[in-house]
């Protein structure tokens, strides 16, 4: 029997969708909160809605009005301690944020070696995955716009311009984007060593978030590109859920 599938990645800063049935992705976008109307046709088809949500309460109030409008009642999906072979190590499990829990679910079924899952977005987590599918764990570091911001409030010389990254910047924007850069990659390139040194040899790195594109020309690491890689993530675990 086909079964249609709405997906909602809800992040900090904007909404992603998917329409998947049958394991064929319909259709997918994303919006910020202050304009949600992109979605409306999506939500004028029938299909069953799951959400995974790491947004503030204003937002998931918003957004379960709107799905209420057309008569949608979502799930919403949690983190777990166990899915298939991925085992969620953090002390707390519903903790680890459902987000990163369905980017490591998505990586592994990429990736069957030790993996690095990389999301550069408001904030940016380095999650480590060991060869037999064990989350080893994880950092989070502000984002891009989040340190920009840092400087801006907590300093009186840096305005709000944006600078391009240099080896060795002569303008106050290029020495904060080259810092801020900088910053990113040798938190990404510490976790790298890191894991690699668990697992005995490079993992695999993959690359998702809203500024990803952007982080990645200067990252010194051979890198998949995942855009999608939460709702692949949630589109396995519903999919898979379904046929249990």
């Amino acid at each position: 029997m086909s079964s249609r599938r709405l997906l909602l990645d809800a992040g900090n800063t904007r909404l992603k969708w998917a329409v998947i049935e049958n394991r064929k992705w319909l259709a997918q976008g994303h919006a910020p909160y202050s304009d949600l109307s992109a979605l409306t046709p999506v939500l004028e088809q029938h299909a069953v809605c799951y959400i995974a949500s790491v947004v503030r309460t204003q937002h998931e109030v918003q957004i379960t009005a709107l799905l209420a409008f057309y008569s949608i009642s979502p799930i919403w999906l949690t983190t777990e301690s166990t899915f298939s072979d991925v085992k969620n190590t953090y002390l707390s499990t519903r903790q680890l944020g459902v987000d990163r829990w369905m980017g490591l679910l998505a990586s592994r079924q990429r990736s069957q070696v030790a993996t690095l899952v990389v999301s550069v977005g408001t904030a940016m987590t380095v999650d480590a995955l060991s060869e037999e599918g064990e989350f080893l764990g994880g950092i989070i570091v502000p984002g891009m716009v989040m340190m920009q911001r840092a400087l801006q409030q907590g300093t009186s010389n840096v305005a709000e311009v944006s600078g391009s990254c240099q080896v060795f910047p002569r303008t106050t924007a290029d020495a904060v984007q080259s810092g801020i850069i900088a910053a990113l990659c040798g938190a990404i390139q510490q976790q790298f060593e890191h894991l690699t040194e668990v697992a005995g040899k490079p993992p695999h790195v993959i690359l998702t978030g809203g500024d990803a594109e952007i982080l990645l020309p200067y990252l010194d690491l051979q890198v998949e590109l995942a855009p999608l890689l939460v709702l692949e993530g949630m589109e396995r675990v519903t999919r898979e859920g379904e046929l249990q």
